[in-house]
């Protein structure tokens, strides 16, 4: 049935990592938009850009950006809790929708249990069954009223296995990821040569990520300093670290003296910036990028990057086997080949690393790969997901 025209309408959102806050923050603000003069309450699992969009905070999705499954195992009290919390929301104040941001571990579950409860359920981001974990699609059929899909090929992947409940909105990245200023200003900036190679690290968002991924990544960066001496040809090459928002710089100077330790020197040209991924992907002339949605980033600016990820063994152990893809890179997914090499695991070595990215540093293959990489970014459409997401849960509720 209609809602009244002059009601507020009640929305719940869960959301509980970095990429997924500044997702859902993007929605209210759509929805706002959608909605002209109609009042909102938002509410839900919020983080740090949802709190800044007027989301009420329920549970505090900062305290949720949790990875591996052990650690996950130890924190199960902490989940527990913020899945009654938003339970017992849900309950009180009836929202005339729930959309549930990414984060499926938490959020499939929490469909299945709000949708038993009568709510609608609308999922944003879909969940990557594509990729692993295919048996939750059951819940997906029977828990979610609307999928929101954000990668081209999804809608099709979830009709061929009988769920049509779902809605490609574009990817919210697309024409969205854009530097502020030029390279130049960039690396001016920052006192950093305009004309030496300059690589970019970027080793994910969460605390775990930058203990395993960030050491290697500096150890390579080592080894393509000291190359870069030793050849005397060149100007010295320098590294820039976009850390995300959730992590501190004490965290970069820790992994560094890690290196110190072990008697490698550092790279003497490192930078650390904070809020300036765009720009500093921008300015890079190669990158190294721990998989997930920051390598949709650094493909839709077009900076050859190298993919990486490594996760403790049991971890790896443990989802491995779940995973049924030919690629761990969404740009090399979306590219439907490898335009951007990967080192997952055992395979991620300093010395793997610092190769590859000399290699993709040369003019040629830098080239190449700019222009496979803008290729893969068209697929992704002109933007306007927000927008698109907004009006298909107004069109469900209205």
């Amino acid at each position: 049935m209609p809602l009244e025209t002059d009601r507020t309408l009640k929305i719940m959102l869960v959301a509980g990592e970095a990429s997924g806050d500044a997702h859902a923050a993007k929605l209210v603000n759509a929805l706002r938009a959608e909605s002209a003069g109609r009042d909102f309450e938002f509410f839900g699992c919020a983080g740090p850009a949802m709190r800044s969009a007027g989301v009420e905070a329920v549970v505090k999705a900062d305290d949720l950006a949790i990875i591996g499954i052990p650690e996950i195992a130890r924190a199960i009290g902490v989940f527990l809790k913020a899945f009654r919390d938003l339970k017992k929301a849900a309950a009180v104040r009836k929202p005339d929708v729930v959309v549930l941001v990414d984060f499926p571990e938490f959020n499939l579950k929490l469909a299945k249990s709000l949708k038993r409860s009568g709510l609608r359920v609308v999922y944003y981001i879909s969940p990557q069954l594509w990729g692993w974990r295919e048996y939750r699609k059951r819940t997906i059929r029977d828990s979610v009223d609307l999928l929101l899909a954000v990668l081209p090929f999804e809608k099709d992947w979830y009709a061929r296995h009988g769920i049509k409940n779902v809605e490609y909105v574009g990817n919210p990245l697309a024409n969205e990821v854009k530097p502020s200023g030029t390279r130049e200003a960039f690396r001016m900036r920052h006192g950093l040569n305009v004309d030496a190679p300059l690589i970019a690290l970027l080793p994910g968002s969460r605390q775990k990520e930058l203990t395993k991924i960030l050491p290697p990544m500096l150890e390579a960066a080592s080894l393509i300093a000291a190359a870069s001496l030793i050849a005397a040809t060149d100007p010295t090459a320098q590294f820039i670290i976009p850390l995300a928002s959730t992590r501190k710089e004490e965290e970069v100077r820790s992994a560094v003296a890690g290196l110190e330790r072990r008697n490698i020197q550092p790279p003497n040209h490192l930078v650390v910036v904070k809020g300036e991924t765009y720009d500093a992907l921008n300015a890079a002339d190669a990158a190294a990028v721990a998989s997930g949605t920051a390598t949709l980033e650094t493909g839709i600016i077009g900076t050859p990057m190298a993919i990486v990820y490594k996760a403790s063994s049991l971890n790896y152990g443990l989802v491995r086997p779940l995973i049924n893809v030919d690629h761990f890179g969404l740009i090399n997914l979306i590219a439907g080949k490898r335009v951007a090499a990967e080192f997952i695991q055992n395979d991620l070595t300093p010395e793997t690393l610092a190769a590859e990215l000399q290699r993709l540093l040369e003019p040629e293959i830098n080239a190449r790969v700019r222009s496979d990489l803008n290729e893969a970014a068209r697929k992704l459409g002109q933007g306007g997901a927000s927008k698109r997401a907004a009006e298909a849960i107004l069109r469900l509720i209205l």
